[in-house]
C-alpha cells in the first residue's frame, strides 16, 4: 500500500463489475492488508430531482459500494468513512478539488455501448454542436458535473442493474470528469465482454492504439492520456461476424 498520512494515495472507482467489489474485501481481509491511510473516489452516482439519490435508493451505487465492499473490511484494516468520497450535488468543487490533494494512483472503469467511461457520454448534438461535436479539447474541459445521460446509457443500465424496467433508471448523473480523469496517473478499463459489444471493444482499441480522438466516441479521448492499460476477459471479446439465432 502507498498511501500514507503524510502522503495521501488513492484510487477512483466504478461500480462494476460488482462482482469484484466483494473480492476486493476478501483479498484485503485474507491478506491483512493495511489500507486505512488509502483513499477511494466514487466514480459516478445517480442524480434524481435535484440532488443525487441516497443509499436507500435500489440503484445507489454508493450503496453498492458500502455494502459489496467497504462494509466488509475488517475495521482494523478499513480506511475510514473520511477517506471515502461519493459524488453528491452540492460537493463537486470539493470533489474535484481533492484531486490537486491527493494523488490518483488509478482511475478504474469500464466501457459502455455508448462508449463512455463513467458517465462521459457522447455530447448532445444540439445548439452549437448540431452540426459538429465539440473538440477533444473542448471536451476535456469538463470537470466532475450533472449529465443528461444518452438514451443507449439509460437502456444498458436498465439491462445490467433495473431488471430490464427502463422507466426505473435515472435519466441524469453526476459524473467524474475529463479534467478528474487526466490528474490520475493511470486509467485501467475492464473489458469484461457484456458492457460493450465486440465491435465496440475493437474499436476504442484501434482508436486508441492510433492516437485518434474523437468526442463522438467519448472512451478515445483517452488517446491523449499518458498512460492508458485496457484490460480484456478472453472468453468475453468475442467476434464480429454476422449471424441469425
Amino acid at each position: 500500500m502507498q498511501a500514507t498520512d503524510s502522503e495521501p494515495v488513492g484510487i477512483c472507482g466504478p461500480i462494476g463489475p460488482t462482482e469484484q467489489l466483494p473480492l476486493v474485501a476478501q483479498i484485503v481481509n485474507d491478506l491483512e492488508i493495511d489500507v486505512r491511510a488509502g483513499h477511494f473516489w466514487g466514480m459516478d452516482e445517480w442524480y434524481v430531482e435535484g440532488k443525487e439519490v441516497d443509499v436507500t435508493h435500489p440503484l445507489s451505487f454508493a450503496k453498492a459500494d458500502l455494502d459489496l465492499c467497504f462494509n466488509r473490511i475488517d475495521k482494523k484494516l478499513r480506511m475510514p468513512d473520511s477517506n471515502i468520497r461519493f459524488l453528491t450535488a452540492d460537493g463537486l468543487e470539493d470533489y474535484s478539488r481533492s484531486y490537486d490533494q491527493i494523488e490518483c494512483l488509478v482511475m478504474q472503469g469500464g466501457q459502455g455501448e455508448v462508449k463512455h467511461w463513467a458517465f462521459n457520454d457522447p455530447p448532445k448534438r444540439e445548439g452549437s454542436y448540431l452540426e459538429e461535436a465539440p473538440s477533444p479539447e473542448v471536451y476535456r474541459k469538463q470537470g466532475a458535473r450533472v449529465v443528461d445521460l444518452h438514451p443507449m446509457t439509460v437502456i444498458q443500465n436498465a439491462r445490467t442493474s433495473g431488471g430490464g424496467v427502463v422507466q426505473n433508471v435515472p435519466s441524469q448523473a453526476i459524473t467524474v470528469g475529463p479534467v478528474e480523469t487526466w490528474k490520475s496517473g493511470k486509467v485501467s478499463i475492464w473489458h469484461p465482454g457484456w458492457h460493450d459489444n465486440p465491435f465496440g471493444m475493437r474499436l476504442t482499441t484501434l482508436m486508441i492504439s492510433l492516437g485518434v480522438a474523437d468526442t463522438a466516441v467519448p472512451m478515445s479521448l483517452l488517446a491523449d492520456h499518458p498512460n492508458v492499460h485496457f484490460h480484456f476477459y478472453r472468453g468475453g471479446i468475442g467476434v464480429c461476424e454476422a449471424e441469425m439465432h
